[in-house]
């Protein structure tokens, strides 16, 4: 769901990459800070990853740098998948819940992270965040240019998610802002649906409409 920009943000402001990073951090450290002891270990909407394992790779991203990824990728012989998982254990280590909550809550400001542009930050934040509510209690709500931005930078990338070539001849269309990309069967619906469909989780083709979204249950 977005939401038009509110109290925090002046309207007709610029904003860049970064602050809305920032500000999508602070919104999801305090609806993690609300959940019950039990959501935590409740699968997410990443295969294979609970509440907290998504917690503690948002907080292993966050306090990355390039240099220390390049190092702790070639620790693990280049293998992507292994290193996160390394990077999630060393994490949760040892660390309760509410530890995990103001480890994320400490790295609002911070702009550091892997090799990569800033909106890849900015994704990473939403769409994880979206992977543990979605998977609890249904979509957060965004401000509508954070969403959109995410959008934007996800449908001409296939850069680890793929998005791309899965959503190539498909037409994406939001109806709760100006937002459309692409040509042939429409998918439409929620713009942050549309922004979990492009990663590929497919729950979020339950929230959609348009003979596209038959397309997408059969692309990975």
């Amino acid at each position: 769901m977005v939401r038009p920009p509110g109290d925090k943000i002046a309207q007709g402001a610029a904003m860049d990459t970064w602050q809305m990073t920032q500000q999508e951090r602070a919104s999801l450290v305090d609806a993690l800070a609300e959940l019950p002891a039990e959501s935590w270990r409740k699968p997410s909407l990443c295969a294979g990853r609970t509440v907290r394992d998504v917690v503690g790779h948002l907080v292993a991203t966050a306090s990355m740098t390039p240099p220390k990824f390049v190092a702790k990728l070639a620790g693990t012989g280049f293998n992507f998948t292994r290193m996160t998982d390394k990077e999630i254990e060393r994490v949760i280590g040892g660390r309760s819940d509410a530890d995990l909550v103001e480890a994320m809550r400490a790295l609002i400001p911070a702009r550091t992270g892997p090799p990569g542009p800033a909106a890849s930050w900015l994704g990473e934040t939403i769409v994880h965040g979206e992977d543990v509510f979605r998977a609890l209690d249904g979509y957060r709500e965004h401000p509508v240019e954070h969403v959109v931005a995410v959008a934007d930078f996800y449908k001409k990338s296939n850069l680890l998610i793929g998005t791309k070539k899965r959503i190539a001849g498909v037409s994406m269309r939001a109806t709760d802002t100006d937002w459309r990309y692409g040509d042939g069967p429409e998918v439409n619906g929620p713009a942050i649906a549309l922004v979990m469909a492009m990663t590929g989780r497919k729950v979020a083709l339950d929230d959609l409409d348009g003979d596209g979204v038959a397309v997408l249950r059969q692309r990975p």
